[in-house]
């Protein structure tokens, strides 16, 4: 659905689920090793891309919940390797 047609709680979780990936993008940066950084990188556009045609707002929901955890068990191992 294109942008300018969203609904409120739409729009609300777009931004959602960008804030999440940039969040996750931004993760990587801390990550020394360049071949690692560009792999992990790569590895989170695809996840992202592979799931951005869902529609249903309860599925974007759980994926959602499912990305924080994984962004803070990012962290985690990011924080480890440093």
């Amino acid at each position: 659905m294109p942008a300018s047609q969203l609904t409120l709680k739409q729009f609300m979780l777009r931004a959602e689920v960008l804030k999440l990936y940039r969040s996750m993008l931004r993760v990587t940066y801390r990550i020394n090793d360049i071949k690692q950084r560009k792999s992990l990188q790569q590895w989170i556009r695809t996840d992202f891309d592979n799931n951005k045609h869902h529609t249903d707002e309860e599925a974007i929901r759980m994926m959602l919940s499912k990305g924080k955890l994984s962004l803070r068990e990012l962290e985690q191992a990011v924080g480890l390797v440093q």
